[in-house]
């Protein structure tokens, strides 16, 4: 096996446990797990929460939440094990940066995000849930998956002759679906953002009805509340401690980005469609149509249904794969060096 495939390999597995991982701590985050162990790396002092639930057996003053604590530490397990296959993939990238086409700052650069995710994870935890530390471990952890995305593709593009060497007929339409593409993933982006400070603030349940909230076109509602982004240490942010006006103007606000990055991502699409350009970026602009579709979908089911716990996970599962489509069409449409 070559070394840009061994490389390709261990950066595919990557990209599938850090998907598990983004869908496994969205999880935790909403089944309100986040201090299942409260304190990091380990729980109660402990490697495994088996061990913190002896120590309960023996001391009346550890309460210990034996599902909430399994679910945290499995988490915790996963992203040990994806910080060494980085640090390998990096280690690889450098060795073989003469004979594979990833640069070796690329590599470093990944390793790079998975610390500043583990020290993000061990501040989400001692300063309990604070919404923009968790905000900013989910903009993370999104940002890794897609550089890790990014790298898959370009791999398979480097040993793509025909790919490679397809010039396009039209530049200009061309660059405009670039453009289209590339605002298409910046608005995405800040919608992420957005879902984020919405679950991080508990402020999903806040619109319960349907295409209005609270039965109003333009709630009440308390924009200037509802973004402070520090409200100090010393403050248990589980459960939320906004009032119900400053939750109805960040759902409302999600509900608003959702409407924009709607229309940011079908020009995008339909922009890519109407170019002459190779198939991949078609496939790439029908896929991220899809991944909207469902997501879209999942969104109008949470509200009708009450917002159950399930239905919450694939919502994160399902912004995920809309990101992994628009990073695709971006890079599809980008010339291969």
């Amino acid at each position: 096996m070559s070394r840009i495939l061994w490389i390709r390999l261990l950066a595919s597995l990557a990209l599938g446990l850090c998907f598990l991982i983004v869908v496994l701590g969205a999880y935790v985050r909403l089944s309100d797990a986040g201090l299942g162990c409260p304190d990091w790396p380990g729980c109660y002092g402990h490697l495994t929460p088996a061990g913190a639930e002896h120590d309960q057996a023996l001391s009346a003053t550890t309460v210990v939440e034996a599902g909430k604590a399994w679910r945290e530490m499995i988490h915790r397990y996963a992203v040990g094990t994806f910080g060494v296959l980085i640090l390998l993939i990096a280690a690889l990238g450098i060795q073989w940066r003469r004979s594979t086409p990833m640069a070796p700052a690329y590599g470093i650069a990944l390793l790079a995000l998975v610390v500043v995710q583990g020290l993000l994870g061990m501040l989400t935890v001692t300063w309990q849930l604070n919404p923009l530390v968790v905000t900013l471990h989910l903009l993370l952890g999104m940002t890794t998956l897609a550089a890790l995305w990014w790298l898959v593709l370009t791999l398979a593009r480097s040993q793509n002759r025909v790919w490679k060497n397809v010039i396009p007929l039209f530049a200009d339409v061309i660059q405009q679906a670039r453009l289209m593409a590339g605002i298409g993933l910046v608005v995405l982006a800040l919608q992420i953002a957005l879902g984020g400070w919405t679950s991080s603030n508990y402020a999903a349940t806040a619109c319960p009805d349907l295409p209005t909230c609270q039965n109003a076109w333009w709630p009440h509602a308390d924009f200037r509340d509802a973004f402070v982004l520090w409200r100090g240490l010393g403050v248990n942010y589980q459960g939320g401690v906004l009032d119900l006006p400053a939750r109805i103007a960040i759902h409302f606000t999600h509900r608003l980005g959702a409407l924009v990055a709607t229309l940011a991502l079908v020009a995008a699409a339909m922009t890519t469609l109407r170019s002459r350009v190779q198939a991949a970026a078609h496939t790439s602009a029908v896929l991220v149509l899809c991944a909207l579709g469902l997501q879209l979908c999942i969104g109008i089911g949470m509200v009708a249904r009450g917002f159950p716990l399930w239905l919450a996970t694939a919502h994160n599962a399902g912004a995920a794969l809309l990101l992994l489509a628009t990073v695709a069409l971006n890079c599809t449409l980008r010339p291969q060096r």
